[in-house]
């Protein structure tokens, strides 16, 4: 039988989740704790929908002009009830807007792009998606929140002002929230999850833990998150300001290039393999550590690699499905 995959522990999570919402049955509570015991990842997925569940409840009970960097949690404040919450969408909304609740129950418009793909999506509200190469979001509308699941890849935001409909992008373990701002959100195997603000105010939260603080971010200014859902330790979310140059830079990939400016050969072949099949290979340490900078297409490796290996005094050699860089 074929392991699970990662989409499909959430999604069985969120049932889970939804199921203990509303009460379980004797038998149930069998079939949950042998659920729960079959595969290591499943406690880990489930306290996250829980978590999420509780801190959509908070929001919701707040009301949409919810301040996450303001709200301090009082010991004497009863929780919404799970009646009223659902009565307003915000559990389903939440879990819709992830992506992973049953598509019996609710589901979200999904998109997605190809490998050198860039892709442009307007959305009903006025705001525009603009996804990066091998991206995959899914999205969920309603009358009291805009919810967006960037489930792998990268994203950019520019978002339609709505006080009455906050704007969430949820990215692994981290939440980011918008009233109306420009910013592109990235979620890239093994590194941590960044938002960079174009511009505008958006907060960034990471719900399963409570023990992090939110933090408020301004034009021209990156969050770095930890990729890993962690609900039983505070992780910090790391803010930097960013030079407009270096802004325009990471974003260049909107007109379909890369720009580079003190990166290294092997930091810019790890960027060209996410847009194309065609490795560039860069066997000579020395080289490989040598600093470039200039504009190149994404979709053109062959290219990027001939020109980088003039300016180096090497060479490109081409192969079947990669193009090495030699001296």
């Amino acid at each position: 039988m074929a392991r699970e995959t990662a989409t499909e522990v959430d999604q069985a999570a969120a049932e889970w989740a939804a199921k203990v919402d509303r009460g379980l049955s004797a038998a149930e509570h069998v079939q949950f704790e042998a659920w729960r015991a079959g595969d290591v990842r499943r406690p880990g997925a489930y306290g996250r929908m829980r978590a999420i569940s509780l801190h959509a409840e908070r929001a919701a009970a707040l009301g949409p002009a919810f301040e996450p960097a303001s709200f301090q949690t009082r010991a004497s404040r009863p929780p919404a009830s799970r009646r009223a919450l659902m009565a307003a969408g915000g559990f389903a909304v939440v879990l819709a807007g992830l992506g992973v609740l049953a598509a019996n129950v609710l589901s979200g418009q999904r998109y997605q792009t190809r490998k050198g793909e860039v892709r442009q999506i307007a959305l009903e509200d006025g705001s525009v998606i603009i996804m990066n190469t091998a991206s995959k979001v899914a999205v969920h509308l309603s009358h009291q929140a805009r919810w967006i699941m960037l489930t792998e890849g990268e994203a950019l935001f520019d978002v339609a002002h709505d006080p009455k409909r906050p704007f969430y992008v949820s990215a692994g373990a981290t939440l980011v929230r918008a009233i109306g701002a420009s910013f592109m959100v990235s979620r890239l195997a093994g590194r941590p999850v960044q938002i960079l603000v174009r511009d505008g105010v958006v907060e960034v939260t990471r719900p399963a833990s409570v023990a992090t603080k939110a933090v408020r971010l301004v034009a021209n200014t990156r969050a770095l998150s930890p990729p890993a859902a962690d609900t039983d330790h505070a992780a910090t979310i790391a803010v930097t300001d960013v030079a407009l140059p270096d802004l325009h830079r990471e974003l260049a990939w909107r007109d379909g290039r890369l720009a580079f400016e003190g990166q290294t050969l092997e930091q810019a072949a790890g960027e060209f393999a996410r847009y194309s099949d065609i490795r560039v290979v860069v066997e000579d340490q020395a080289l490989a550590k040598e600093e470039i900078a200039g504009l190149y297409q994404a979709n053109d490796p062959v290219g990027f690699a001939q020109a980088v290996a003039t300016s180096l005094n090497a060479r490109a050699k081409i192969d079947a499905g990669q193009v090495r860089i030699v001296r």
